[in-house]
Order: structure tokens, then sequence, then C-alpha cells
């Protein structure tokens, strides 16, 4: 389906449309356009800001509109300073869209730039935001979570180019909102940048000898959305740093990136080599070899995102409670857990006598639901 569904002329026609009184019908938002049509016409110009003070006739406006005027400046305050604005046209916008008015007024509130926005642009953006969601309903929804996400951006073109290249490169309809709604930037990105990161996921894929480097690259994109609002000397670090630390086989590489290890590249390459630092100076302490912090990273690359204060406080509650180090190696997810969570498990199960040797830890690892039925099967049994 070609992206631009309406001509620019269209376009125009219905912005002038939407903005006439008569086009207005029962909706959801109580406020007439005429009401804000007065304040506008007739005391905008007389209550023009100067000297950088704020608009009058426009706080009253978003006064009418439900608007939480204490936000919006901590939002971004400029906006109340502007002269000329569309809030009454982006009201009608959303409403026609079926957005009630208190998400209306959320959603300025949030994000009051919201409010520069001409009829045309917001059609013609919310046409593109249609090739890549199902329904108004569904673009209202994600708006009153994340209003940023939509008018952050005023090139729509950009926006276009960005939905074409990365369709292109292979990410599913069912990623390409998630996309959108967990890291907006990437639409704000210039293509070239978003291209720059795409070329270079796919060189590290040629180099480790992978065969299909679209596919890698799209497969990074899927699990870690945020890496391409993320610098490439970053993530270009990062892998490099994983290579050389874990001494990872090409193939190894290949399997890691493409999973769960997507995830790493996120981080900051200060905070990968500390926690990594700090990791294997603990897990050595605790008579580790390298082969074993390395099984531990490739399995459990969550271990590299907790910090080292929280991570050696559980791995010493596991330690104290009589698990050994390579049990931990082996069913690493018991980090998942709280140290306070850890250690009332441990105190309940050393008291019934339960031997981690012969049985293992992965009671450990159970939801609360299943652990307290176990443990009330052990204390059945034991009476």
């Amino acid at each position: 389906m070609a992206l631009r569904q309406i001509s620019t002329s269209l376009l125009r026609g219905h912005h002038r449309a939407f903005l006439q009184p008569s086009t207005i019908t029962a909706a959801p938002i109580s406020i007439t356009v005429s009401t804000l049509r007065r304040f506008f016409s007739a005391t905008r110009a007389a209550t023009a800001p100067s000297n950088g003070s704020e608009n009058v006739s426009l706080l009253e406006n978003l006064t009418i509109l439900g608007v939480d005027l204490k936000m919006a400046r901590q939002r971004q305050p400029g906006v109340l300073r502007k002269v000329l604005t569309n809030e009454h046209g982006l009201a009608e916008f959303l409403s026609s869209k079926g957005a009630s008015r208190e998400v209306i007024a959320s959603i300025i509130s949030r994000f009051p730039r919201a409010i520069t926005r001409s009829g045309e642009h917001l059609e013609e953006r919310w046409q593109l935001w249609r090739n890549i969601f199902q329904d108004d309903a569904e673009i209202v929804r994600i708006l009153d979570r994340s209003p940023e996400s939509f008018f952050r951006s005023s090139d729509n073109e950009n926006l276009e180019k960005n939905i074409l290249f990365l369709s292109s490169l292979g990410i599913t309809p069912h990623d390409l909102p998630k996309l959108l709604m967990k890291a907006p930037r990437v639409f704000s990105n210039s293509l070239e940048l978003n291209r720059t990161m795409v070329e270079l996921l796919q060189s590290v894929c040629v180099s480790l000898g992978g065969k299909d480097h679209e596919a890698f690259a799209r497969a990074i994109i899927s699990r870690n959305v945020y890496i391409l609002i993320r610098s490439t000397k970053r993530v270009k670090a990062n892998i490099e740093f994983l290579l050389a630390s874990l001494k990872l086989s090409d193939t190894e590489a290949l399997s890691l990136l493409q999973s769960h290890g997507a995830d790493i590249l996120d981080l900051s390459h200060t905070s990968l080599k500390r926690n990594f630092k700090s990791l294997w100076v603990k897990l050595r302490s605790l008579g580790c070899r390298k082969v074993e912090m390395k099984k531990l990273v490739l399995n459990y690359t969550q271990v590299l995102f907790v910090s080292p204060e929280r991570l050696n406080e559980k791995l010493d509650c596991l330690v104290e409670g009589g698990i050994d180090v390579r049990q931990i190696v082996e069913k690493p997810k018991v980090l998942d857990f709280s140290a306070v969570t850890l250690k009332q498990r441990l105190d309940d199960l050393n008291g019934l006598g339960y031997n981690f040797d012969a049985s293992g830890i992965a009671i450990l690892d159970m939801s609360k639901k299943r652990f307290d039925a176990k443990l009330a099967k052990l204390r059945e049994f034991r009476l």
C-alpha cells in the first residue's frame, strides 16, 4: 500500500474543511469551535505576548480545553509564548479520530508543542501512521501513552523515508509499531543516520563470516529497538569488547548478538566494562574459571546490566545459603530475584533440610505461586 494515500490538494482541502465551524458534529469533546474561535480572533491579537511573556488568550484557550498549565510550563514553556497556534484545530482533529476530552487535554499538557502543528501536517502524519497501525483507535491509545511519539518531529517526509527504509530491511508489521512506540526518535533521525547504523551491523555480520547480513541486522533491531538511537561508536566499541573479553568464536558471536546479547549493545561502554570487570573479580573470588564466566554471560547476558553492588549482594546471599557458584552458572535466572526474596526462600528451604546438591536450585527460580505450593508440599511430606 502506498504510503501517501492522499494528495496534497486533498490534504489542503481537508485542512480548510475541518477548521470550519459547520463541520463540527457531536464528539467526545464538549467545547464548541466557536467558543475557541472567539477567544482566538478577538483576544489573540490584543493579548499577544511581549518581552517573552505568555500569551494570555492562548492560556485561556488551553484552560477551556482542560490543559494542565503547570505541567505544560514544566514540559515546553516556550510554546505558551507563541502568538500563532492551532489548539482548537488540534482538538477538533483528535476528537474526530475518537479521542476524548480528557485524552486531548492530557496530550497537550504533556507535549504542548502539539498545538503548533497545522491541520495539513496532522492529517498527513496520521495517514502515514495508518500504514503501520490497524485503526484510529490504536493510534489514539498510543498518543495517550506517549504524545512525543507522534508530535516530536514535524518532518513528515523524513518519517516516510524512514518507514520505507526500515520496511525494506524486512522489519515486520509486528515490529514496526513496537519500534515507533518505544523509540520514536528512530523516526526523527535522518535517514542517513539510521542507514549508517544498519550498515555497521551488516559489516559486523560479514566480518564474522555470517551469510545473511540483512537478517542479522534485522534480528538485532527487532530484539533491541533502541539501538538505532545509539551512536555507532558505542555499538562498535561494545561489540569489540565482548569479542575480545569473552574470546568468542565467530559462530558464538553471531549467535549471541542476534539473540539476548543484542541488549548489551544498548549499555554505555563504560558501564559494560565496569560491570564485566566486577563480575569477573567476584566469580574468580568464588573459585570460577574464565570458561565458566563465559558460559554465564552467554546464557544470561542480563548479568551485565546489574550493578556490581546488587549482583554481589545476590551472589553472597546464594553462596551463604549453601549454593555452589557453579550451580548459579548453570541456572543463572535465579539472579532475577532480589536478595531479600532469595534469602527468604533459602531460609525456608534450609529450615526443611532441603538438599540443594541432590535436588538442584531450580526451586529458587519458581514463581511465588509455584514456590509457595512446592514449599507447602515439602512441609506436608516432612510431617
